[in-house]
């Protein structure tokens, strides 16, 4: 029986939030702490039941007034030894904004799950990227998960990535809200005695300890804290081969596998390759398939970690595109192009890849990003690989209307 067959038999339709919550439990955290916030609610929900009903006997929940709060708890907790996890979104994560650049640079390993959600002014409570995209460079981690099987199974990866002595960063599991936090499908659920095997109990390198007094956080003079940074900057650069470790060793325990930093599809004869993170990847496939099916040399490239940022594993995948289409669930205000599109351009700067970059906006505020959006795209990029004219980042689907 395959990996895949024995999946289906232990499939359970559950929604996307409980898949994560469970994992959660599954990991065994010692103290959670979060504030509830749309659309990331149900996921304490199930947490703090779960600990209600005696199913997290060896875990505190800190009940706290905000989500600044709620990363401080866990700066705490994590420092004395404890594995922390939080969830929030939007507003929420921008309210713990100071608390993320204390955590990455006190490298506490603490795992946060974002329900990804547009930002304000105007309020929105839809899907989109630009909460965590905001969050960048607070020296986090950022995975991007694709579906809620995903989603749940980067919990115990995150955790393993986070915690390993070469890394000590903090890791956020980006998943967008509503698309996959309030689906209802079938996933298979982590197993204890799997999770386990993969990821040890918690064996922190330091702890905040009387006996053996150490400082975290402290002063820095200027003779000092650039190496601060540095150190950081050097631990992205390796948690590059632990996330591929971690994706592997989790294929040879469940039989499930995303792709480490990047996952491809189609791309070995694409002329076109669109890039792209998140839920829309299933979107962009069915597409693909079908233009291939036409005869249409189309690829994928889906960026799973965009912290630290695949430099060496995307200039391969894009080696012999011949136009290269980037997705963007977020905007850089005044740049006029979203963040992968930046990311994507810099990484082939002085390379041999001469293949233009076209960068679209799409789905801000959980707008609608139907198949004809993807094909209207795909034969922009055809009109540009066929002329040569370039064409500039854009807006997708603007209601002129409202302009």
């Amino acid at each position: 029986m395959t990996a895949q067959e024995v999946d289906k038999k232990k499939m359970v339709v559950v929604e996307g939030s409980y898949a994560v919550a469970h994992s959660v439990k599954i990991c065994k955290p010692n103290v959670i702490s979060a504030y509830p916030i749309t659309p990331q609610t149900h996921i304490v929900e199930n947490l703090s039941q779960f600990i209600a009903d005696g199913e997290m006997p060896d875990c505190e929940y800190h009940n706290v007034e905000s989500e600044f709060s709620a990363l401080s708890a866990l700066v705490g907790a994590s420092a004395v030894g404890a594995r922390t996890y939080s969830a929030t979104t939007s507003q929420g994560l921008e309210l713990m904004h100071e608390v993320l650049f204390n955590v990455s640079g006190m490298r506490l390993p603490i795992v946060m799950t974002i329900i990804n959600r547009a930002v304000s002014a105007p309020i929105n409570i839809w899907n989109d990227h630009q909460d965590s995209i905001s969050q960048r460079d607070t020296g986090w981690i950022q995975l991007y998960a694709e579906d809620t099987q995903e989603a749940a199974d980067m919990t115990a990866q995150a955790h393993k990535i986070a915690e390993d002595k070469d890394v000590l960063l903090p890791v956020m599991i980006c998943m967008d809200g509503y698309i996959l936090s309030h689906v209802y499908e079938p996933v298979v659920l982590l197993e204890q005695d799997l999770v386990d095997e993969y990821l040890p109990g918690y064996a922190p390198v330091f702890v905040l300890d009387p006996k053996n007094p150490m400082t975290f956080g402290a002063f820095a003079a200027p003779s000092t804290y650039t190496e601060f940074r540095y150190l950081q900057e050097q631990a992205m650069g390796v948690a590059l081969k632990k996330i591929e470790d971690a994706a592997n060793k989790f294929n040879e325990i469940f039989g499930r596998y995303y792709g480490g930093l990047i996952d491809e599809y189609e791309t070995e004869d694409a002329e076109i390759i669109i890039m792209a993170m998140g839920s829309i990847i299933g979107t962009i496939k069915d597409v693909i398939d079908a233009r291939r099916s036409k005869g249409e040399k189309i690829g994928l490239l889906k960026v799973r970690s965009f912290r630290p940022f695949p430099v060496e594993a995307t200039r391969k995948a894009l080696k012999n595109a011949k136009v290269i289409v980037t997705l963007d669930k977020n905007i850089s205000i005044g740049l006029n192009e979203g963040a992968l599109c930046t990311e994507t351009k810099a990484c082939l700067h002085n390379t041999n890849i001469d293949a233009p970059v076209i960068g679209y906006t799409v789905g801000l505020g959980g707008r609608d990003i139907p198949i004809h959006t993807i094909e209207n795209i795909i034969d922009q990029a055809k009109e540009v690989m066929s002329s040569g004219i370039t064409v500039e980042s854009q807006f997708t689907d603007l209601r002129e209307d409202l302009i």
